[in-house]
């Protein structure tokens, strides 16, 4: 029962991720972290079959790193987007990943952004947004009380409030979390919401 979501508010970019590897109705580990950080900017918040999602999210991470050193410049979010959006697209004719991403990155020419791809290489860009189980309650809790000039600790308790709502809606239901950020000072970690132990 994953879930992945995000939003942009003013002058930064935020991704929540739950932290359980599960498979059928086990629960393998509660602290695994779905959100890797791209570059120093850029944050890649992913759900889906655990095997497609380490290998799709190490591969882009290491493509990106890999631009950087060959061009002395970093990929910006958008081209990011482009390039995984390419790649899903690519492989969906052959051997097709099972994974979905919320990207979210900050650009000093266009400030914060956040990307929706989906499985089968849908791209957009957008303000909010949500995959998993959970999306149903997130999306909800979004729609009604989110906004563009949200300021950090508006839209940490928006978050706040919609891991609530999965964990008190949803039959099987994720018990840790992990917020990230990305900013004009760069794509960190910002907190953890647990309910149970390592």
């Amino acid at each position: 029962m994953e879930c992945v979501f995000g939003m942009v508010g003013k002058g930064f970019a935020l991704v929540v991720a739950d932290s359980s590897a599960v498979n059928s109705i086990l629960v393998h580990k509660s602290n695994e972290d779905k959100i890797m950080v791209l570059d120093s900017h850029k944050l890649m918040g992913a759900s889906g079959e655990a095997g497609d999602r380490a290998q799709f999210t190490e591969y882009v991470q290491k493509n990106v790193a890999l631009y950087q050193y060959r061009n002395n410049i970093p990929l910006t979010t958008k081209a990011a987007a482009n390039f995984m959006r390419g790649e899903l697209a690519t492989a969906l004719r052959k051997n097709p990943y099972m994974v979905n991403i919320v990207l979210a990155g900050y650009d000093k020419e266009t400030g914060p952004s956040l990307y929706f791809i989906d499985y089968i290489a849908t791209l957009h860009k957008v303000d909010k947004a949500a995959f998993g189980y959970g999306s149903y309650f997130a999306l909800s809790m979004m729609d009604r009380h989110y906004h563009p000039d949200m300021t950090v600790d508006e839209a940490i308790k928006l978050a706040d409030q919609c891991i609530e709502e999965i964990r008190s809606r949803l039959v099987v239901a994720p018990q840790n979390f992990i917020i990230k950020i990305v900013d004009q000072d760069g794509a960190r970690e910002h907190s953890w919401r647990r309910t149970t132990k390592d």
